[in-house]
C-alpha cells in the first residue's frame, strides 16, 4: 500500500462525504491507497448518514471505524493508523476538498527529496482566497510578539506564510488539515501525542520531527480548498482548549520557565478581557488554574455523549 488517508468525523458527515466523493474524483487510479474514516462517536444520525453514504459510493477502498468515544483529533487518528501497512500517512480534515491529484504530487515530492518529512498542498478558502498553509511553532516568541515580528526580524527562518509560493518551500509546520508523512518517520517519532486532545498536534509532531533532519513542506502544485472551522465550531470552550494545548506544547518543549512566562501572559490577557466581555470568566478560570490537561474537554468525553 503506497498511502493510507485518515478522515475524522465528528457530526459533520455532509464535510466528509464531499471530502470522499473530492478524494476519488482526483486521485490517480495509480497510486494504491486506502482510506480509513474514523468516526469520533457522532450523533446517532450524523453516523447512520455518514455510513449510508459509504455504502452508497460503493467504493472497497474505504473502511468506517465508529468510537465509542470521542477520542480527539490525535486520538482519532492513531485509531486511524492501527489499520494501514503504507508507507505514508495522509491525515486530512473532512472539511477538505481536493482540486487536484494532491497525494501523488506530494508523494512524488516527497520521494525526490528524503528531508521533506511532512508536506501539505496549498490552502484556498471557499471563495478562492488564499488559506496559509505553512506557520510557525507555537513557541513563547512567538506568542509574546506574534507572527509579524518574527518573519520581519528572520524572514529566512520565519517565511511570509500568507504570501502564495509557487515551488516548495520549507516552514516551521504545515497546517493539521492536511498532512502527509511517511510512516516510518510518524512511528520513530511516537505519532501524535494523545495528551492533546484539539490544537496544536501538527505543531508538536513538526517539533519532534524536525528533530531527527525530517522537515516540514508547503508543496504549492497540490491544492485543496479548506471550509476552515467547519469541522470544529468556534466557541469559548473550543478557545480554551486551544489555550491548554498551547500551554503543554509550550512546556513540553521550551520547559517549565517559558511555561510559567506564558501562562502569565495569558492570565493577564484574558482577565483584562474578561472585564470587558464576560464570556471569557472560564476561560480565565482554567489560565488562573494554570491550563491543565486536566480541564482539557478529553476529561469530558463519556460513551453517552451524542
Amino acid at each position: 500500500m503506497d498511502l493510507t488517508i485518515v478522515i475524522i468525523n465528528y457530526n459533520t458527515s455532509k464535510y466528509t462525504i464531499n471530502c470522499l466523493e473530492s478524494i476519488i474524483k482526483h486521485t490517480s487510479e495509480t497510486l494504491n491507497y486506502s482510506i480509513v474514516v474514523v468516526d469520533n462517536h457522532s450523533s446517532s444520525d450524523d453516523y447512520s448518514n455518514l455510513k449510508e453514504a459509504i455504502s452508497a459510493l460503493g467504493n472497497n477502498k474505504i473502511k468506517l471505524l465508529r468510537n465509542h468515544i470521542n477520542t480527539g483529533f490525535g486520538g482519532g487518528n492513531m485509531i486511524g493508523c492501527q489499520f494501514s501497512d503504507a508507507k505514508y500517512y495522509a491525515f486530512v480534515n473532512n472539511d477538505s476538498v481536493l482540486l487536484n491529484d494532491c497525494f501523488s504530487i506530494i508523494i512524488n515530492a516527497m520521494e525526490n527529496n528524503p528531508e521533506y518529512g511532512i508536506c501539505g498542498p496549498q490552502s484556498y478558502k471557499e471563495n478562492g482566497n488564499l488559506l496559509p498553509t505553512l506557520d510557525h511553532f507555537s513557541s513563547p516568541l512567538k506568542e509574546l510578539f506574534g507572527r509579524y515580528f518574527l518573519e520581519k526580524i528572520n524572514p529566512q527562518k520565519y517565511p511570509n506564510r500568507k504570501l502564495e509560493y509557487t515551488k516548495p518551500k520549507r516552514g516551521q509546520f504545515v497546517s493539521g488539515s492536511f498532512m502527509v508523512v511517511r510512516s516510518e518517520d510518524f512511528w520513530k517519532v511516537g505519532g501524535f501525542d494523545t495528551n492533546i486532545f484539539l490544537y496544536q498536534e501538527e505543531t508538536d509532531l513538526c517539533i519532534r520531527l524536525s528533530k531527527i533532519n525530517k522537515y516540514a513542506y508547503l508543496i504549492p502544485s497540490a491544492k485543496f480548498i479548506h471550509f476552515h472551522g467547519k469541522s470544529t465550531p468556534k466557541s469559548i470552550a473550543i478557545k480554551t482548549e486551544l489555550k491548554i494545548s498551547l500551554l503543554y506544547v509550550i512546556r513540553k518543549h521550551y520547559g517549565y520557565f517559558n511555561y510559567r512566562i506564558i501562562l502569565l501572559f495569558l492570565q493577564i490577557k484574558y482577565f483584562i478581557k474578561s472585564i470587558r466581555k464576560p464570556k471569557y470568566w472560564s476561560l480565565f478560570k482554567v489560565l488562573f488554574r494554570g491550563g491543565r490537561l486536566n480541564d482539557s474537554l478529553k476529561h469530558k468525553q463519556t460513551s453517552d455523549n451524542n
